[in-house]
């Protein structure tokens, strides 16, 4: 959902949370943060999404394909930023950029990050790639161990 918001161009960072209760087939809540980058205001998206996507446990299943034997696939390279997993789809960003922003969809790719700086794939366990020391002349100094 926060990915389908970015796509439609109504905020360049979103995040949503969805709470359930047990035995609650709908969510209790969702709450929308768009951390000041949003064209529409939080809450109008949090109604909009509630109104507009299906949460109930059994239709994220369908809809997502779960009961499909995918799994393996995400044990590599992790399971966000990767076209080929039904959750990445933003097939509903031009309709919810026409309903709030009346089409003005600006259809941007989303780059996934979790906060911390790292994007698609690493899952925040990659290691930065280390950068040379230079000298005090400018050249790169060698390191020796």
């Amino acid at each position: 959902m926060a990915k389908t918001v970015v796509a439609a161009g109504l905020a360049r960072r979103c995040e949503v949370q969805v709470a359930y209760a047990i035995g609650v087939a709908k969510p209790v809540g969702v709450y929308v943060d768009t951390f000041g980058t949003g064209k529409v205001d939080d809450r109008a998206l949090e109604k909009y999404i509630l109104k507009s996507f299906d949460m109930r446990p059994s239709a994220l299943i369908a809809e997502l394909g779960l009961t499909k034997p995918i799994y393996r696939a995400t044990a590599a390279y992790g399971h966000f930023g990767r076209s080929e997993f039904p959750w990445e789809s933003t097939h509903r960003a031009a309709q919810m950029a026409d309903d709030l922003l009346g089409g003005k969809s600006k259809g941007k790719k989303v780059v996934l990050s979790n906060g911390n700086g790292h994007t698609n794939g690493t899952n925040g366990h990659a290691k930065p790639a280390k950068k040379a020391k230079k000298s005090p002349k400018g050249k790169a100094a060698s390191a020796h161990a």
